[in-house]
């Protein structure tokens, strides 16, 4: 998506077109964007028919509230403006100050209450599309919202094991596509990338750190992981048993990485100095060579 879909004129002319597609105002202009935003509209309108039938969660609801409140506190939103210094007022400048400050607090309160509006219809739409799988209308913004997830997740152990519960997550997604030879193929492809992206940044935090903590939880991760994934071999396709494999090999390589690992903090070797796409890669200890 280029960057340019979000510039003001096109964001304006789409607030136009949702405008009229319901019942509003029509504008007689016509922009060169208006095809390009057809479809966009037409979800609009889907969203705006048939809501999703989801609650917010009432700690979100309550953790949102807070965080209007305190902005509209910092920002003077709600504050009764007050009257300039008689000097002041004798001036140009002076006359139009509380004019703009108003126009300034209702445009901040326009934003908050735009804020708002999105996030608790975001929060139901990334709700309703939780069970969504590759095909489905709501998978794009199920994939939109792990990216959200991860960019709002700062060290690298709390992002591996996002990585590793994606990976969950395209496990079920591809119980679902079993017989489906492109899809399944590919949603287990995206398995595998969480799970080496994952180990990846677990491993490597085990290692900077030197605690096997942070191997703990990959360990705990592939203990019900490779159970579920062998699960996936019973009833399939033979082309859908052959990439099942596959996936079942990689959990059995991380398995040996988190192993080789373990022992290598346990007789204190220094950190690795080559790695991989599984994160660092030990030698054996002096006792084991």
């Amino acid at each position: 998506m280029d960057s340019d879909l979000f510039s003001r004129r096109r964001a304006e002319r789409f607030a136009q077109l949702l405008d009229e597609a319901n019942g509003g105002r029509r504008h007689h202009v016509r922009s060169r964007a208006d095809d390009q935003l057809a479809a966009l509209v037409a979800v609009g309108q889907r969203l705006g028919a048939a809501p999703p039938a989801v609650e917010v969660d009432p700690e979100f609801r309550t953790g949102l509230r807070a965080m209007l409140l305190a902005t509209a506190e910092r920002e003077g939103i709600g504050t009764p403006a007050v009257a300039p210094e008689p000097a002041a007022a004798e001036t140009g400048r002076g006359r139009l100050l509380p004019a703009v400050t108003a126009r300034r607090a209702r445009a901040r309160g326009a934003i908050l209450v735009g804020v708002a509006a999105g996030a608790i219809a975001l929060s139901g739409i990334s709700a309703a599309s939780e069970n969504a799988v590759p095909g489905d209308a709501l998978y794009g913004m199920k994939r939109s919202t792990e990216r959200a997830q991860l960019a709002l997740t700062s060290s690298d152990i709390s992002r591996g094991q996002l990585f590793l519960d994606f990976a969950r997550t395209r496990l079920a997604e591809a119980a679902a596509l079993r017989g489906d030879r492109d899809g399944y193929s590919a949603v287990l492809d995206d398995m595998d990338a969480d799970t080496r992206q994952g180990v990846r940044l677990l491993t490597s935090a085990a290692v900077q750190r030197s605690d096997p903590a942070a191997l703990d939880t990959v360990n705990s991760f592939l203990a019900g992981q490779r159970r579920a994934v062998g699960g996936l071999l019973d009833d399939g396709t033979r082309a859908d048993r052959d990439r099942t494999r596959r996936s079942l090999a990689l959990l059995d390589a991380v398995r040996k990485r988190s192993d080789a690992l373990r022992a290598a903090i346990a007789c204190g070797l220094p950190a690795p100095a080559g790695s991989d796409a599984l994160g660092p890669a030990p030698t054996a200890c002096p006792g084991d060579r």
